[in-house]
């Protein structure tokens, strides 16, 4: 199993060392003592939690809706502070 130091791992996953430190306590990663290291599968998640799929557009994997309106059209705001608000 391949070991990777904090320069490798962010070479592999092309972000800067110091993204990795701030962010290592959301990070899959092994830490002995105070030796942090990551490895292939570690690489993997953390590029998988990363990952983000177009929502709209030619590449988005759920069509948008046909009809061409927002997606969150049917919400409204909510009524001011001390307003009643009816039911019924």
């Amino acid at each position: 199993m391949t070991r990777y130091t904090y320069p490798e791992a962010a070479k592999a996953l092309r972000v800067e060392e110091s993204w990795l430190r701030r962010h290592i306590k959301r990070l899959p990663h092994t830490k002995k003592g105070r030796v942090v290291t990551f490895t292939n599968a570690d690489l993997e998640r953390i590029d998988a939690l990363h990952h983000h799929e177009p929502t709209v557009g030619a590449l988005a994997l759920v069509p948008a809706p046909a009809s061409g309106a927002h997606p969150l059209a049917h919400l409204r705001p909510l009524p001011a502070r001390g307003t009643a608000v009816r039911t019924g």
